[in-house]
């Protein structure tokens, strides 16, 4: 199945070049300083088909453009109430192509007013690309549903709470990524096992930014809800969570981070490097892609395992080419924890798991794992 883990490495760092549609052009344009790449919003009071100017950071001449198009996407029943879309726009900005973020928030119905129905916001978000913007949609999406309780017509607290809230979008629902690998540089890879692991993260010493940066990052870097799993698999995992022995705690207190329980193995390991020159180029996008490709990488391993398992039921030569897989994946204890909740129904499979978990703790020195 594999040459090696190198060759394997590879193949997931170039599915990164072809599944992120990041062409050579716009990668180098992500990679200037943070500073220099704009981001921008714009509300809209939507009423009777018309749309009314709230506020916005666009330049003066750059809003009535943009106010032409979403005017053009309602009027298509392109946006839809409480569903986030994503295109390219061209505007009088630096940029010129931007990806926009728009989402029709409907204004509460009432029976005292009904004239109201239909009524609403739509709220535009633009920064980056359209692939770009697309790799964050469900962080999007909660944010501008986050507005949906402090909107009316008249806005009096545009000043106080919506403008503040808007102006921060791109650093709340983007840049959470970027701030984890910024803080914890080499030993990411220990977070990343973690995610794949379903153990408990500890974040001590932090104010509460820190600690739902952290939090965000195990969630997009989990596999929960992507594999297959049952309540049995499920109380494995929850189980595992809750054992505060062997949860990875980061003590913010101290410059670097100090780890405990750390445990990493050498798939996490390979993808450091890659997540570290992305963290340096400021580029949240393709850092965003590069966690994708890593989960997309523990997935497809983790069906060649199930696939082996079934075979292994049936062939002593399928075993032994389930032990040299796991050997050359480098996630092997991952994938062996995984496979075990998965299958804890099936008496057959857990007896070839058990036998691959003795083989891999007989061959546990060096970096089998």
């Amino acid at each position: 199945m594999f040459t090696s883990q190198t060759s394997s490495f590879q193949e997931s760092l170039d599915v990164d070049e072809r599944d992120a549609d990041f062409d050579n052009e716009e990668i180098a344009g992500y990679s200037q300083n943070i500073q220099q790449i704009n981001s921008y919003y714009a509300i809209y009071y939507y009423q009777n088909t018309s749309l009314t100017l709230l506020d916005s950071s666009l330049p003066a001449e750059a809003e009535p453009e943009l106010r032409s198009y979403i005017s053009r996407r309602l009027s298509k029943g392109a946006l839809l109430g409480g569903m986030g879309n994503i295109a390219t726009v061209e505007l009088s900005i630096p940029e010129q192509a931007v990806g926009c973020y728009c989402c029709l928030l409907e204004q509460e119905k009432s029976p005292e007013q009904p004239e109201a129905d239909g009524n609403g916001w739509v709220v535009c978000l633009l920064g980056g690309s359209e692939k770009g913007l697309n790799l964050f949609r469900i962080e999007l999406d909660k944010y501008v549903q986050g507005l949906q309780g402090c909107l009316t017509p008249e806005m009096q607290n545009l000043e106080t709470e919506v403008r503040p809230y808007l102006n921060r979008w791109y650093e709340e629902s983007v840049m959470h990524i970027h701030r984890v690998v910024q803080l914890l540089q080499a030993n990411v890879g220990y977070l990343l096992h973690a995610a794949l692991s379903h153990k408990l993260v500890e974040v001590t010493g932090a104010d509460e930014k820190t600690k739902a940066d952290v939090a965000r990052f195990i969630k997009a870097a989990s596999l929960q809800g992507l594999v297959q799993e049952d309540t049995t698999a499920a109380s494995l995992c929850k189980a595992i969570s809750e054992d505060t022995h062997t949860g990875l705690i980061i003590d913010c207190s101290t410059s670097p981070p100090t780890l405990t329980n750390e445990v990493s193995n050498r798939f996490c390991d390979d993808w450091i490097q890659a997540f570290l020159n992305a963290a340096e180029r400021f580029n949240p996008f393709l850092l965003r892609q590069i966690l994708e490709n890593f989960k997309l990488k523990a997935i497809q391993d983790m069906n060649n395992l199930k696939r082996f398992i079934r075979q292994a039921e049936m062939s002593h030569y399928a075993l032994f080419r389930c032990c040299l897989f796991l050997q050359s994946c480098g996630n092997g204890d991952v994938l062996l924890q995984n496979a075990r909740a998965e299958h804890s129904s099936l008496p057959e499979a857990c007896g070839i798991i058990t036998v691959l978990e003795e083989f891999l703790g007989e061959h546990a020195q060096g970096t089998l794992y």
